[in-house]
């Protein structure tokens, strides 16, 4: 058995121990006995950046144990394993990063969904360009409780609205498994977020009256070992959010496949609405970022954050080459030029164009001729 600490901050090996794990202690995956393994790491993603850092070292840890261990498993399967195993750590994410990780295609969004796990490419516009900024405040979700107060306030959301509509609450922490038992469309949910969900802010008296549970059982069943002395919650706020941010998702891809003439510039609005739900009802912006939008708005750009939030990159879709030259160009004069942190970094390294790629593969050494051949 491989011991994984799950409090504290973890260092980064502690994510490679999550992704050993993830294979050699999991007992529905044939696999060749466990045998030790000389690990160089090596990469360019920015550390709590809010760019999925850790999930790519799990991710990758994952695959290479597989391979090095012969056990045979699809990219779906993989996902779910790296996700569900870098919840060793103590963060209670939901899988997206890994997904991605695995399953993207070069020039293409992906639409990620689940039970099972699946991806859909969506082709993005020829001259859509993206431009990765990073506010240059850290953003280490599982140093802190932010991150899965979320998760835990996403919960008792749907458990409560289910509750109230009569049905088998506790098996219904999911807002996904929630819409999908009542048989409502998006627009129905968010309507019965508004009607349903009355109080700005709950707690924790107010749950264990309308869940009719005790302290013991809210505090042991409902709640994460992190988030167990949480006294408040926002129950509407964060429902609210992931509805709307759901619509907002079916509505980029429509447009993505109509392409009319203002296709980019849809994409752009619905990016700038994401950010503000982000920033007022998910409550997990940053005022670097909000900075970093603000100027994005101005030069006529669609800009989020990624990743967790309180901190990271923001991602801008621009149309055309040109336009991300103005608006990193923007970034470097009136918002680098003023962060101090900034003037020992390499710019180019916070702040760039990028496109979408291919996910997660292997790739051998031949030792003779030193090529190094791709495995599909």
């Amino acid at each position: 058995s491989i011991d994984v600490p799950s409090v504290g901050g973890p260092n980064w090996y502690q994510y490679v121990l999550c992704g050993v794990k993830g294979i050699l202690d999991n007992s529905t995956i044939q696999h060749d006995p466990a045998r030790g393994m000389l690990i160089m790491l090596s990469g360019n993603i920015p550390p709590a950046s809010g760019l999925s850092s850790s999930s790519a070292i799990v991710s990758a840890t994952v695959l290479a144990t597989a391979y090095m261990h012969n056990a045979t498993l699809n990219k779906q399967t993989l996902a779910t394993i790296s996700a569900e195993c870098e919840k060793f750590i103590g963060t209670q994410g939901g899988g997206m990063d890994q997904a991605i990780a695995y399953l993207a295609q070069e020039g293409c969004a992906q639409l990620i969904e689940w039970n099972p796990l699946r991806a859909t490419p969506i082709q993005l516009p020829a001259n859509a360009v993206f431009v990765i900024a990073n506010s240059l405040s850290e953003a280490n979700k599982a140093a802190t409780s932010d991150f899965n107060q979320r998760v835990v306030e996403c919960r008792l959301a749907s458990r409560l609205l289910a509750k109230q509509m009569k049905l088998n609450w506790r098996e219904l922490n999911r807002f996904a498994d929630l819409q999908k038992a009542l048989g409502y469309s998006l627009e129905q949910m968010d309507a019965l977020v508004q009607a349903n969900l009355s109080l700005n802010v709950y707690t924790r008296t107010d749950l264990l009256k309308l869940l009719d549970v005790t302290e013991e059982d809210f505090t042991e069943n409902l709640l994460t070992p992190n988030t167990r002395n949480s006294q408040t919650f926002k129950l509407k706020q964060r429902a609210l959010h992931v509805f709307q941010e759901a619509l907002r998702v079916q509505q980029f891809i429509e447009t993505a496949k109509s392409t009319p003439e203002d296709c980019i510039s849809r994409m752009k609005a619905l990016m700038k609405q994401s950010h503000e739900s982000l920033r007022t009802l998910y409550e997990c912006s940053h005022e670097n970022l909000d900075q970093i939008v603000t100027i994005s708005d101005r030069l006529g750009v669609g800009t989020r954050l990624t990743g967790a939030g309180w901190g990271g990159c923001t991602v801008a879709l621009c149309d055309g080459v040109e336009e991300s030259k103005r608006f990193v160009e923007t970034l470097k004069a009136e918002f680098y030029a003023n962060i101090p942190k900034a003037q020992a970094s390499d710019i180019g390294s916070l702040c760039f164009t990028t496109s979408p790629q291919r996910g997660a593969e292997i790739y051998l050494i031949e030792k003779q001729q030193n090529n190094i051949l791709p495995t599909p």
